[in-house]
């Protein structure tokens, strides 16, 4: 009996948390998603930046911008996988994001986990702040420190080697409880924020320059 009952106590946990768990990209759309590309606006005969490829959702790169997520999220755990489709460069996943084109005219007000090649798990601060230990060693001299163009913005990851080989998947999860953001990438821990400015908002995928592949975008809340 006692085994029964906990099978059945297992089987609920277990769909409790599935039923917490939202798919966020569906594989064939673009659906609950929406795009911030500002040359695009300009002149939409450029490039859709944003597409779905073999039922992969593709940031080309180019022409720059963000693709945002409909919904605002608090408390949640975000997982993906990820990797560079072609040359190494530049991409990262927002968190937290709010008012468009904050920073540069370009990036919305955010906490970004960033995703750029042998940098993957920084935090950059765009006009919201983070903090993590050991802050001027990972962020530079404090008086430098800030959230705008001119000031010291980027705080570095804990690991050197977290990534794995071009070409191959990575998985990221990044978890979002209260004012922590801690970062995952392939099972390592590679970031571990407190004392963050913003605690709710927008997802946010960039397209910055490198051409790259998402799968497997799952939020379940904490």
């Amino acid at each position: 009996m006692r085994r029964i009952t906990l099978l059945l106590l297992f089987v609920l946990v277990t769909f409790f948390a599935q039923s917490q768990t939202k798919n966020l990209f569906d594989g064939k759309s673009l659906a609950g998603w929406y795009m911030d590309v500002p040359d695009l606006e300009a002149d939409s005969s450029l490039r859709i930046p944003f597409i779905i490829r073999d039922g992969l959702l593709v940031s080309l790169g180019t022409p720059q911008g963000h693709l945002i997520s409909e919904a605002e999220y608090d408390n949640y755990t975000l997982e993906l996988d990820y990797r560079f489709a072609g040359k190494p460069g530049n991409c990262g996943i927002l968190v937290h994001a709010s008012t468009p084109r904050a920073l540069y005219d370009m990036f919305p007000k955010s906490i970004e986990v960033q995703l750029m090649h042998s940098n993957a798990g920084d935090f950059w601060c765009i006009q919201q702040n983070i903090e993590v230990e050991d802050m001027e060693a990972r962020r530079g001299p404090k008086e430098n420190w800030g959230v705008n163009g001119k000031k010291e913005r980027r705080i570095k990851n804990l690991t050197d080697d977290s990534e794995k080989p071009l070409g191959e998947w990575n998985h990221i999860k990044i978890v979002c409880d209260a004012d922590k953001v801690t970062v995952w990438l392939n099972g390592d821990l590679v970031n571990d924020g407190f004392n963050a400015t913003a605690t709710r908002g927008k997802i946010a995928l960039q397209a910055e320059g490198a051409e790259v592949e998402f799968k497997n975008i799952l939020l379940t809340e904490l």
